[in-house]
Order: C-alpha cells, then structure tokens, then sequence
C-alpha cells in the first residue's frame, strides 16, 4: 500500500529549476511557471517540459508545436510567481514585462534572465495530468552568467 505522506515528501526532494514557457498561437502568445524541466539528449537536443494538460498554455503548445524556455535567475522569485497565475484570472501577464519574440518560433523570451532555449515538439506522451513535451532545441541564446532559480530556494511546493 502506498504511503501518500512519504511519496509526497520524496517527491518533493527531486531538484527542480524554474523557468518561463513561453506559447503562442497564432499572434496570442502566453507564459507560465514551469518547473518540471530536464535535457533529455545530446543529439539531438532535446528537453522535456511536462505541462498540466488543463491549461490554455497546454492547448497553445499542442496547436502550434513550439515553445520557449527562459531560465530565471536567482533572486527572480517575483518574477516567476507572475506566471504561476492561470491567464484566465490575470489577463496578460506580458504586460509589464520586457519580452521578444523568439526567431525560431515566435515565442516570447524575456529580457530579463539568464537565457533562453526555442524549442520544436517532436513527442509527447499523455499520462496522468500533464503532457511530457519532448522539445528539439532549435534556438538558444545567453543574456548573462549568473546561478538559475531554483524551485527549494523559494519555499514553493509543487510536487508530491
């Protein structure tokens, strides 16, 4: 029988980042918090970005089969919490915030942080309630050195 305290508990211990997902869809573009990130290849590269499958950023990436990833820095807390917030209740969480479009795929990057990886999808798997994206690094770019956001560093829970 399973123990949900202690799964909870040892989950919670896997090491995560925080990033930006950038999306868009035609000329909509979003962004969320993702935390459940990791490289999955070096030929070639691939990232893995698990996306609750509820989301309006979920449809985005299935329809348009792109999406961006901004490495948050330490000290950025602020920052990814702005796009923890489901879009429906915050409206543009763009609005105050310096981003470009992407050149690969049109998604936003923001300025602010540490850099950035486009990614193409070449696989996903749905299981559970969230989709594992399998991305092809197909644009990357380095604003500046500095340590990334990690998810233990905020006091945050989002596992378990």
């Amino acid at each position: 029988m399973l123990d949900e305290q202690a799964k909870k508990t040892i989950l919670r211990k896997i090491p995560h980042g925080l990033y930006v997902c950038g999306v868009k869809d035609g000329e909509e573009v979003n962004g969320f918090t993702a935390s459940w990130v990791m490289q999955a290849s070096f030929t070639p590269p691939l990232v893995v970005n698990c996306v609750k499958q509820d989301s309006k950023s979920h449809a985005m990436i299935k329809a348009s089969g792109v999406f961006a990833l901004t490495v948050l820095e330490a000290g950025q807390k602020d920052l990814a919490q702005k796009f923890f917030k489901p879009q429906r209740r915050s409206g543009d969480k763009f609005e105050d915030v310096e981003f470009y479009l992407g050149e690969e795929t049109g998604c936003p990057i923001i300025k602010d942080s540490l850099g950035y990886v486009e990614c193409k999808v070449v696989g996903a798997v749905e299981q559970g309630d969230h989709t594992v994206y399998v991305g092809e690094v197909i644009g990357a770019g380095v604003h500046r050195e500095g340590d990334a956001l990690l998810l233990e560093s905020t006091g945050w829970n989002y596992g378990g």
